[in-house]
């Protein structure tokens, strides 16, 4: 739960910094700008609210890995709910009004989840989960996230080290099995993920794992 607040706070001290040029630059996520992916975290933190929200007496069918769908098709940014991002972004024409929106509602969903119970059960896109292990699933997309805010941002602040870690751990056992120790946290989720491709070098090191990849995230 900590790690949650830790590493949904620092994604939006990230955006709170942003110059208004910014929001013109490319994200990590493909056909997104900085300001599609903002919005995209507006959206994120409504899911937030409305999950905690949403509590059932059923048991729990997922955990904080098995929550993901894991496909091996990269987004290209034409799916029609990733192209009414772009659309909502562009309503909001003043960067400061996204800052405002995000600030606003992620503060809620960021208090939401400090006030939550772990062990009370949310229903999610038709599955259970306790609310811990709700929040951890979300750690992992607050930190690709961060990972791609930042991708054309050299200045900007990185995610915390905890953040890497905790995701890391989190996409080995989707994976299966642990990526190369030489591989820092941020490789092997921008690796692991598809958001760059391996080099070389790295392709060696991955070996069979290099055929599972990458691990598109849904």
């Amino acid at each position: 739960m900590d790690l949650f607040s830790r590493s949904w706070t620092a994604l939006r001290a990230v955006v709170a910094d942003l110059a208004d040029e910014d929001f013109a630059r490319p994200s990590g996520c493909a056909g997104w700008l900085v300001r599609d992916l903002v919005c995209h975290l507006v959206i994120d933190a409504q899911d937030v609210l409305i999950t905690l929200v949403t509590p059932t007496e059923a048991e729990p069918t997922r955990d904080a890995v098995t929550y993901w769908e894991v496909t091996a098709t990269p987004p290209t940014g034409e799916d029609p709910l990733d192209a009414l991002i772009v659309r909502l972004a562009a309503a909001y024409e003043e960067p400061w009004l996204l800052k405002f929106h995000l600030d606003d509602v992620g503060s809620a969903a960021g208090r939401a989840a400090e006030l939550a119970d772990p062990a009370l059960r949310v229903s999610t896109r038709d599955e259970v989960l306790t609310a811990g292990d709700y929040l951890s699933a979300y750690v992992l997309e607050w930190t690709l996230h961060h990972l791609d805010l930042i991708a054309h941002l050299p200045d900007a602040a990185e995610p915390p080290a905890e953040s890497l870690a905790r995701s890391r751990e989190m996409l080995e056992k989707i994976a299966g099995t642990a990526f190369p120790a030489s591989f820092s946290d941020s490789d092997v989720l921008l690796v692991g993920t598809g958001r760059r491709a391996p080099t070389d070098a790295e392709a060696a090191e991955l070996a069979q794992l290099a055929s599972k990849l990458p691990l598109v995230l849904g």
